[in-house]
């Protein structure tokens, strides 16, 4: 198995390959900063953008678990903000599988370029969940609820504010509690971008002149229940033996987070479902690209997390390739 074969001098990141608990590949690759020339290692830690879902998914599903939620509960009865016209009888399972038509303030059928967003929007503003109601309150339902399936940004964000309103904590706050410290993710949070900590890679954009600049002005200045945590290879690797091991919800849960919840069959709560039912997370922002993914009969887990603009879905399936040639 020579993976280096597959990988291009383009990336710039971290690989880990993990086979019954133990790393079969691992590379860093790169700069976590360009300017000082501060390589990359197997610590450093990545934004993840879109793949902090897994992470609110597992949070609202353990709520649900202990009777604190149910996957009926409606909108209209938990959150205190005005709806306006925003469906109250939306509920939790349709914000959890994307079928629930809430207005998505970053809806990815009409828009490409997520740093358009802030062009009349200040990203520097958006530091917790409830600083992107603004962008979404006005705006009429999609469609209406439960109709279809359609990937949806704002949901994710609700449920984030629908943890805070029965922890009565910040979102990640309650993440921290009751997924990455029990879990041991010492190296996984939600961070402000100007006020990143020791051993964060900074995300990098190319310009069409070949200059690069970071995302600062980009993202959101903090991560929201839409996304937004940093993390390392192995915290990764360290969540995906809790969640299937059943340490953070029961495996009748796990279960149902595994398998397709909506008729497209490609989703389950959080997590996308790739060839052969096999789950996995991922996400892409302006310098962000992440995917992981894991095969419970192979005992495998592949994980790719880079700060630059690349096509980690693209390696992920050469990755693959090499390993099962």
């Amino acid at each position: 198995m020579d993976l280096h074969r597959v990988i291009d001098a383009g990336f710039s990141g971290v690989i880990s390959v993990r086979q019954a608990g133990t790393r079969v590949f691992e590379g860093a690759y790169g700069c976590a900063d360009i300017a000082n020339k501060v390589p990359n290692t197997l610590a450093t830690k990545f934004a993840t953008a879109s793949a902090g879902k897994v992470f609110v998914a597992t949070a609202v599903l353990g709520l649900i678990e202990t009777g604190r939620l149910g996957f009926d509960s409606r909108l209209g009865d938990i959150v205190r903000f005005d709806l306006r016209q925003i469906d109250p009888d939306i509920t939790v399972r349709q914000l959890l599988n994307h079928t629930s038509g809430i207005p998505d303030y970053f809806d990815e059928t009409v828009m490409q370029d997520y740093e358009a967003l802030w062009r009349d929007f200040p990203n520097y503003r958006i530091r917790s969940s409830a600083d992107l109601i603004p962008l979404f309150i006005d705006k009429p339902m999609m469609y209406p609820r439960g109709k279809k399936f359609q990937y949806n940004n704002t949901g994710y964000v609700v449920l984030g504010l629908i943890l805070e309103e029965l922890a009565g904590l910040p979102f990640d706050v309650y993440l921290r509690q009751t997924i990455f410290d029990p879990c041991g993710m010492d190296d996984t949070g939600y961070y402000e971008l100007d006020r990143l900590p020791a051993g964060c890679a900074l995300s990098y954009i190319f310009d069409a002149d070949g200059r690069w600049r970071t995302n600062i002005y980009s993202v959101d200045a903090k991560g929201s229940g839409a996304g937004g945590a940093f993390t390392t290879a192995g915290d990764v690797e360290t969540f995906w033996d809790a969640l299937l091991g059943g340490r953070l919800i029961g495996p009748a849960l796990v279960r149902q987070m595994t398998a397709p919840q909506v008729k497209e069959g490609r989703y389950g709560y959080g997590l996308w479902l790739l060839d052969g039912g096999i789950p996995s997370f991922q996400g892409c922002d302006p310098g962000v690209n992440f995917m992981t993914s894991y095969d419970p009969e192979k005992k495998r887990s592949v994980t790719i997390l880079s700060n630059v603009d690349y096509d980690a879905q693209t390696l992920h399936g050469k990755i693959l390739a090499e390993i099962n040639a």
